[in-house]
């Protein structure tokens, strides 16, 4: 199977520790966060990874190379300027295999990547999203409107909407498809433009976990996921 991680971003909540590092890159347990996420994606028979790097992108390569000392298999997609999510995904096209996942460089969701490829497979839509209902507070407030079929009926992670049930847990499924949406070298958000097309043609469903995410956007966060991962 084959992962995407987006780890291109700047990093400016987590600064000072970002001036000379990549936010990915930030040091839990001894470890770049990026490691810990690689471990875990080998754990679940994810071997083949693309990494769409930005800024400070250079130290990222050096430290993992090939992926070889972590069983996996590692191609870079480097962007010239910040493309946004989807823009990012499409830059990456040609190393991109007919079924991929996508990983935000800042969060971690331990989650059995086998029943997600299973399930996506079983649905047959163009993309699948992973929510997770807030059961253990995140602090992230709810962005994602699903329906008792799992089709996603709307997204808005800037709005506050009480009819919204569900979070984004930082884990997409998508078919190598969803790049005809997306236009070359343009700068393209997944969430804001890609999405509501696929959620007006019934192609995009929710896999719903009980796995509580986590993420490094903020040092508060940080220190959370530092005792979650000891």
């Amino acid at each position: 199977m084959q992962a995407v991680i987006l780890a291109g971003g700047l990093g400016t909540r987590l600064k000072p520790l970002t001036l000379d590092t990549p936010k990915s890159m930030v040091m839990i347990n001894n470890k770049p966060y990026l490691e810990h996420q690689l471990e875990l994606l080998k754990k679940n028979d994810v071997d083949e990874i693309v990494m769409c790097i930005g800024y400070l992108g250079n130290k990222i390569k050096d430290y993992f190379g090939d992926g070889s000392r972590w069983g996996v298999r590692i191609k870079y997609s480097v962007e010239g300027k910040l493309l946004g999510t989807g823009g990012a995904i499409k830059n990456a096209e040609r190393y991109l295999n007919e079924d991929f996942f996508i990983i935000y460089g800042d969060s971690y969701l331990p989650l059995d990547y086998n029943e997600l490829f299973s399930y996506f497979k079983k649905v047959s839509k163009i993309g699948a999203v992973v929510v997770y209902d807030n059961e253990k507070d995140t602090q992230v407030r709810k962005n994602i409107l699903v329906d008792k079929e799992n089709c996603v009926l709307c997204y808005n992670k800037d709005k506050t909407d009480g009819e919204f049930n569900y979070i984004e847990a930082g884990v997409l499924i998508f078919k190598k498809g969803v790049l005809d949406l997306i236009q070359e070298k343009k700068i393209v958000s997944l969430e804001k433009e890609i999405f509501p097309m696929l959620i007006t043609k019934k192609e995009l469903v929710a896999y719903k976990t009980k796995k509580r995410f986590y993420d490094i956007g903020t040092p508060e966060r940080l220190r959370i996921i530092s005792d979650v991962l000891k």
